[in-house]
């Protein structure tokens, strides 16, 4: 898609940006850009840090349900029995 472009092109496109928008506003563009960025790179490692949070919880109550269980009854004569 962009393989004939020259340089020649991107020159005019930037100018057409600098008419569009004019100098002025082009550093507060350029700076909401990158805070943008900033926002969604920190919210992507959120979002990580949260899956792998996540499954590290899984693993543990996995480990946990699947604890055997012991189940204390009383006999007849009163003693308790423990059956695993």
């Amino acid at each position: 898609m962009l393989q004939g472009l020259t340089g020649w092109h991107f020159l005019i496109i930037l100018a057409v940006i600098l008419l569009l928008f004019g100098a002025a506003k082009l550093p507060a563009l350029a700076k909401s850009m990158g805070q943008s960025a900033r926002v969604f790179k920190g919210e992507m490692k959120a979002m990580k840090e949260d899956e792998t949070a996540e499954g590290k919880t899984e693993s543990v109550a996995t480990s946990v349900s699947e604890a055997p269980v012991r189940q204390t009854t009383a006999n007849a004569s009163g003693v308790a029995d423990t059956k695993s």
